[in-house]
């Protein structure tokens, strides 16, 4: 299997969100998201509105994240968080589902958290795509989470962070494509820094991929 240059990047969320992003830094990500036809570019809530205009009439989606990176956030909190991004000019959300929700079994709790990001961005025509921090997570507890994220209406499950003990692996995304079918996507993030690793998650079942390192990846994808 060989993916051309073009089509890779149509798959990639390029990403930047180092606590100490500067301004410079996201004009940079933007730039290069623009010139290499990324699917979207992923920025922390407080760059939205420059990437937003930045971005505008590109073709490229604004990513940004809610309740990022521990998730633990109130419900109310989040979807708070969820429409003044997508108010600033977010096309996409990726929330951190509530881990601890997840493990001491309240599935009510974790649904409610969804739920409320994915209303949000419905009314506004916008992606929701939940994290699972998978790296925390039994295999009973990935079971749960993708169920709930189903039955919530959001469009993609998400592997990690890339904040957590570690990020996407290959055994995760194949678990999750067999959870969630077609049903919705599966987007694979944290630790994804080469072509041949971008390669085995989309081989796996990732409809999407999260990385820092999408110019290094599409410099080594054939043309």
């Amino acid at each position: 299997m060989a993916i051309n240059k073009a089509a890779l990047a149509k798959m990639i969320d390029h990403t930047l969100l180092k606590a100490a992003s500067t301004r410079e830094e996201v004009m940079r990500l933007c730039d290069e998201g623009k010139r290499l036809g990324f699917a979207a570019v992923v920025v922390n809530p407080t760059y939205v509105s420059l990437a937003s205009r930045l971005m505008k009439g590109t073709g490229v989606k604004v990513d940004t994240v809610v309740g990022f990176p521990l998730g633990a956030n109130t419900p109310e909190v989040k979807a708070y968080e969820a429409w003044n991004c997508l108010v600033n000019g977010a096309d996409e959300l990726d929330m951190v589902m509530n881990v601890g929700a997840l493990k001491s079994g309240n599935l009510d709790l974790l649904k409610k958290d969804i739920e409320g990001v994915v209303r949000v961005a419905k009314a506004r025509r916008a992606l929701t795509k939940v994290i699972l921090e998978t790296c925390y997570l039994s295999r009973e507890e990935k079971v749960n989470a993708c169920l709930v994220v189903l039955e919530s209406g959001a469009d993609f499950v998400k592997t990690s962070t890339g904040f957590g003990a570690h990020g996407a692996t290959v055994d995760d995304v194949k678990l999750l494509k067999e959870l969630v079918s077609n049903k919705i996507g599966v987007k694979a993030s944290g630790g994804i820094r080469t072509y041949q690793e971008a390669l085995s998650m989309i081989e796996a079942g990732a409809t999407r991929l999260g990385s820092s390192s999408g110019v290094q990846i599409l410099s080594e994808a054939p043309e």
